[in-house]
């Protein structure tokens, strides 16, 4: 990227799935895969599965609501206002009960190009576990088993 970029509010690549809805703020392409930015509106009963990453640090900033981060020896309640910083290979989970809003950052993660990937699989696609696992690894993401 060698201008300035705006992405006004409510715009953005657009994906919108069953426990979320996602606008990407900055994509990784702009920025030779070093960091990309999600807005991400959760819907009530949001779960995030226990995953780490190998490479990728991400930031969580709470826009609007509570969101329940659970580690391996701690579970912290992030509200409005909050960050939570997570490094690469500390495995973590996420809940959001009443829904909610935050902004993610992604540094040296292209989970932009996740979210593309996945907006053109099909069902069957989702219900195959192996193929899950190899699309989510492919992008840094190690869910457990």
């Amino acid at each position: 990227m060698d201008t300035f970029q705006q992405i006004n509010s409510g715009e953005g690549r657009d994906y919108d799935y069953s426990q979320d809805h996602c606008f990407v703020k900055l994509s990784s392409n702009d920025t030779n895969g070093t960091l990309s930015i999600v807005e991400d509106t959760l819907k009530p009963g949001f779960f995030l599965p226990r995953h780490h990453h190998k490479i990728m640090t991400e930031v969580f900033y709470i826009l609007e609501g509570e969101v329940e981060f659970v580690f391996d020896d701690e579970t912290v309640l992030a509200r409005t206002g909050d960050t939570v910083t997570i490094p690469p290979h500390m495995w973590h989970a996420a809940r959001c009960e009443r829904g909610g809003k935050m902004l993610t950052i992604f540094n040296q993660g292209r989970f932009d190009e996740y979210l593309e990937r996945l907006s053109h699989m099909t069902e069957e696609q989702f219900d195959d576990s192996t193929l899950m696992q190899s699309i989510a690894e492919e992008f840094d993401i190690y869910n457990a088993s």
